[in-house]
């Protein structure tokens, strides 16, 4: 049989989990969005906490392709303890039995859809969560993880180095391009209407930036374009001017902060997920040409504004590090090294 690749990070999310699993001993858990960047990771956890704990736990993974899913990682769709139901988030059928957790990660956040689709990206995420959430009411499930985002709070501010939870900004909602980030803060809003008619417990996880194996290499991330230039031999291309700020927290310390947030989190109390370790686009993009050896080649399309402050994606995490415990633990550096060598495994 062959290693998982992400046998050693996955080591690294059981050791700073552990004590969490006993909740879903012999339970069964009903995830959306389960073949997607982060529905992988939360899979790949659960399964490896169920396969050296012996959790006995069952998981039913809605998606809209099962036969794609299969391709893309079988160790998952073909384990024991997965169940693939075919389905829209929109619409898909209450699967029987009851359920003690649901896991709502559903949502394209492609940039090309949010544009050109606005109206869809915002009906597949406000009907998606409700859906969702009828049915963990409806299976009596005690606990609902919704991972949301930092898009939330609108544009950040630049003078705001980073941003708490309890930042008012919002999108404009006049704007189309705040499908995405209006779709997700009524996501939240419908979570705390259900929680307060029902007994169901929905955690929120503000998602800012991340980096990791499972990452797509080909859409809007700049982190994850970067390392498709890099594989294919250079140069690292920066398509802006490079001073904006973002931070980027690894795929493995991602599924650690999403189930802590599930099992202890306060229910209806956002928490950033992601890291407060700003840095430029551009040191970003040399930091993965320096992964490669020779380092390679990066390229600044445009030249940089001196008068125009630089745009800000930065989180403040006090409150998952003082309530729950959390940090950032993989650096930046390893964290691009360890997605490189994943991709060069599997490509």
């Amino acid at each position: 049989m062959t290693e998982n690749p992400l046998a050693h990070d996955l080591d690294h999310v059981l050791d700073h989990t552990r004590e969490l699993w006993e909740e879903l001993r012999g339970e069964r858990l009903f995830i959306t969005g389960g073949t997607g960047f982060f529905g992988c990771w939360l899979l790949e956890s659960l399964l490896w906490a169920q396969d050296r704990l012996h959790l006995g736990v069952e998981a039913v993974v809605l998606t809209r392709n099962p036969d794609a899913f299969r391709a893309k990682a079988p160790h998952l769709a073909g384990h024991g303890a997965v169940t693939l139901q075919l389905g829209d988030v929109r619409s898909f059928e209450f699967p029987a039995g009851s359920f003690s957790h649901v896991v709502h990660a559903a949502t394209d956040s492609s940039a090309k859809l949010n544009a050109e689709h606005p109206l869809l990206m915002l009906d597949t995420i406000v009907e998606g969560t409700r859906r969702t959430l009828d049915f963990a009411v409806a299976c009596r499930a005690k606990r609902f993880l919704l991972t949301s985002s930092g898009a939330v709070y609108g544009k950040q501010p630049p003078e705001i180095t980073h941003v708490p939870e309890d930042y008012p900004g919002a999108p404009d909602p006049l704007d189309p391009r705040s499908a995405y980030g209006e779709g997700k803060r009524l996501a939240e809003h419908l979570c705390a209407l259900v929680a307060r008619d029902s007994g169901l417990e929905p955690k929120i996880a503000r998602c800012f930036a991340f980096v990791g194996p499972y990452l797509p290499l080909d859409i809007h991330y700049a982190i994850g374009n970067f390392i498709r230039d890099g594989l294919r031999g250079g140069p690292i291309v920066v398509q802006g001017d490079g001073t904006p700020h973002r931070s980027y927290l690894y795929a493995a310390d991602l599924a650690v902060w999403l189930w802590t947030i599930l099992f202890r989190g306060q229910s209806c109390r956002p928490y950033n997920v992601g890291s407060a370790e700003g840095t430029t686009i551009a040191e970003v993009a040399h930091m993965v040409a320096d992964a490669f050896a020779p380092g390679l080649e990066v390229m600044v399309v445009r030249e940089a504004d001196p008068h125009r402050a630089p745009e800000r994606y930065v989180p403040a995490t006090t409150r998952a590090q003082t309530e729950l415990h959390l940090q950032p633990i993989v650096a930046l550096k390893e964290s691009i090294a360890r997605t490189v060598a994943f991709n060069r495994s599997v490509g």
